[in-house]
C-alpha cells in the first residue's frame, strides 16, 4: 500500500513554493506525469527522486537565510557526509 501522505507534502510544498507540476519536474529532471502520480498517491518515488525533491526543498528554504547561516548549514552538511562515508569504509 502506498502512502499518500508523502504525496500530499509533497503537492503542499511545491504550491508553497509557488511552482506548477511542470516547473517542479524541470527542475527535477522528471516527467511531469510523474510528479502527478506521485502527489496522487498512485505511486511513491524512488529513494533517490525522494532525495531530490527534498534536497531542493531544503536549498529553497536556505535562499532566505544570511550567507554566514548558509555557509554554516553547509559546513554541516559536509560534515556530516564526511562521517558517513567513514563509517561505511571502517564498517565491513
Amino acid at each position: 500500500m502506498i502512502d499518500k501522505r508523502v504525496g500530499k507534502r509533497i503537492k503542499q510544498r511545491r504550491e508553497q513554493l509557488g511552482l506548477t507540476q511542470e516547473q517542479f519536474a524541470e527542475k527535477l529532471g522528471v516527467a511531469t506525469n510523474y510528479i502527478s502520480t506521485i502527489e496522487r498517491g498512485a505511486s511513491f518515488p524512488r529513494y533517490e527522486k525522494l532525495v531530490a525533491i527534498k534536497s531542493y526543498m531544503l536549498l529553497d528554504k536556505m535562499r532566505d537565510l544570511p550567507p554566514e547561516e548558509q555557509n554554516r548549514i553547509l559546513e554541516t552538511l559536509d560534515f556530516l557526509v564526511q562521517q558517513s562515508i567513514k563509517m561505511r569504509k571502517t564498517v565491513p
